[in-house]
């Protein structure tokens, strides 16, 4: 199992001697063995040098910094492992022919509609009458079959997500308002959790591709832009409903949250350093959790299913094997 560190506390990372250690602006110590590393989040204000960064990439660790507003802002990713000539090229391809980018963002479009249900299923079932916003999701599914153009798939999954969002409402208990998504800021409770947990997924899934020499910059979904990983984007949309969502109604339904956790200023809302920890810790356990692969016949983490999906990705693009976007089995 691979260790996800996040850093909340002002200070500066540094190495020492065999290892990581951040020291707080109280000079308090805290070390940090990344033997088994993943990745280290940095939410602070933190300082580092080019000599942890270059010990982190020896041991294959990305970091990934959230700045202002705890957006996340940037990677620094680990060097082994990260390109491939042949996989870029096919990548390109693959963009610059319509019908085959056109497959690949329905597919993904379809999956993520799978996840949504999934949750709304979950609740269906558990005296919520939510049956006329199933009924939505799969028009929406069966639409996204025929749409002609990589711009009606969004279209389509923005109208799935509406539908999804809308059941927010019944499903989280009083003080948590939704009333529909809101970033840049987030302007409630609701929607400052929705922003940090999609950004964790998002820089889980940025770890993910880099690991198998897939170009981020390169989507299908999304289109590439300037300054963002825009197939990190493709990607999350598929898990944010398994990862985000759920760590959301986990947490807020059995009351582990408070108005403490929040800060609301100038008409933003948004965590504080203990509803971040909060947040992570629930995140972090979600993605250790194990469950029975149907192809792969052995249990696996959710952190792995990540790398499967930017796996299965890079197959389809490199021999053509079909590519079957991640939809929840369980």
């Amino acid at each position: 199992m691979n260790d996800n560190y996040h850093i909340f506390s002002d200070g500066r990372v540094e190495r020492h001697n065999d290892t990581v250690r951040l020291v707080t602006e109280d000079d308090e110590k805290k070390y940090l063995p990344i033997e088994n590393a993943e990745a280290l989040y940095l939410h602070g204000q933190i300082d580092f040098n080019t000599r942890v960064i270059s010990f982190l990439d020896d041991h294959g660790v990305a970091m990934h910094v959230f700045g202002w507003n705890d957006y996340y802002s940037g990677s620094i990713m680990p060097e082994r492992g990260q390109t491939s000539g042949q996989t870029v090229v096919e990548q390109v391809r693959a963009y610059d022919d319509e019908a085959h980018r056109g497959n690949i963002a329905r597919e993904i479009v379809a999956g993520s509609i799978h996840n949504m249900r999934a949750n709304v299923t979950y609740y269906d079932n558990r005296d919520y009458d939510l049956g006329a916003t199933l009924e939505s999701l799969d028009r929406r599914r069966d639409e996204i079959k025929s749409v002609a153009s990589v711009e009606e798939a969004m279209g389509v999954e923005a109208s799935a997500r509406r539908a999804y969002y809308a059941i927010f409402d019944q499903i989280l208990p009083d003080g948590f308002v939704f009333g529909g998504r809101k970033y840049n800021p987030p302007n409630n409770k609701v929607n400052s959790l929705i922003s940090f947990g999609n950004s964790l997924v998002y820089a889980n899934i940025v770890s993910a591709i880099r690991a198998t020499a897939l170009d981020p910059t390169i989507s299908y979904l999304h289109e590439p832009g300037e300054r963002r990983y825009s197939l990190a984007l493709d990607l999350a949309d598929l898990f944010k409903p398994v990862l985000t969502d759920r760590v959301v109604f986990r947490l807020v339904n059995r009351g582990q949250l408070s108005d403490d956790d929040f800060d609301s200023e100038m008409n933003a809302c948004l965590l504080t350093e203990s509803g971040r920890e909060t947040f992570s810790k629930e995140f972090e356990q979600t993605l250790d959790r194990t469950v029975e692969h149907p192809n792969l016949n052995r249990k696996v983490s959710y952190q792995y299913l990540l790398r499967v999906e930017a796996y299965k990705l890079k197959k389809h693009l490199l021999t053509g094997e079909p590519y079957e976007a991640f939809e929840r089995w369980w």
